[in-house]
């Protein structure tokens, strides 16, 4: 896919080279680079990936997406955005062909209750004898088939690629958890949820978050990228204000 088709849409700052360029992959871990591949540098806490732009070139990555300005020599593509974790996601959900948008998909937030919700709409989703995809802190489901989660919430690419992987396998709909933190890092930006669950939201994370109220923000979010919402009312578990 051209570096052109991935980047139509995107708010970008600055193109430093051509467009033109083929891309094959895209990677946001310089040691996963490879061949034509687009390089997306992500501002993290840890480490910054800008850090390791000659790393990812020497491994074959042909463009960058930086959120800082940065120069390289060769014939590398530099595209400049104002956040790369939210570049990630649109040019994820772009290469992937959109494939949130070809299942039923339903996301779960609050801060309890995540993994037992989608576990009980999985298998009633099931006894309407649908193949039903799982994404969730304990592991991630395609059908019958189980695979190793490392995070409640996957990053944007690899999110992409597990929607693409359950469209090819015939997956009708999907449930998954999503974190504060995957909404607040864009990781699921760019998905086309048809539901959206709140289960419930008590005082947690306040030390990614900072307060409450970016807390409660942040779970907002999931309401503004579903088609219906549905919010758990019971006087037992209701934030006061919600």
């Amino acid at each position: 896919m051209k570096l052109q088709e991935l980047i139509k849409g995107l708010d970008v700052s600055e193109i430093k080279g051509s467009l033109d360029t083929d891309i094959l992959n895209i990677a946001y871990d310089s040691r996963k680079a490879s061949e034509s591949s687009l390089f997306v540098c992500i501002e993290g806490t840890v480490t910054d990936g800008h850090r390791y732009i000659d790393d990812a070139i020497k491994k074959g990555a042909r463009a960058l997406m930086v959120q800082k300005p940065v120069e390289v020599s060769g014939n590398i593509t530099v595209v400049r955005v104002p956040d790369t974790r939210y570049g990630l996601a649109h040019v994820s959900d772009v290469f992937f062909g959109h494939p949130s948008g070809k299942l039923n998909l339903i996301g779960v937030t609050g801060t309890k209750g995540k993994t037992t919700t989608t576990y009980m709409i999985k298998a009633i989703l099931e006894e309407d004898n649908q193949k039903v995809g799982l994404i969730g802190t304990i592991a991630n489901i395609i059908g019958n088939e189980v695979l190793h989660a490392e995070r409640t919430t996957p990053e944007s690419f690899d999110l992409q690629s597990l929607f693409s992987e359950m469209v090819y396998k015939g997956v009708e709909s999907a449930v998954m958890e999503v974190s504060s933190h995957a909404l607040e890092l864009h990781r699921v930006s760019c998905c086309d949820y048809d539901i959206g669950i709140f289960n419930n939201l008590s005082r947690d994370h306040l030390d990614f978050h900072k307060t409450f109220e970016n807390y409660l923000n942040a779970k907002i979010k999931l309401f503004e990228m579903c088609k219906k919402g549905l919010v758990n009312i019971d006087k037992g578990s209701r934030h006061k204000g919600i």
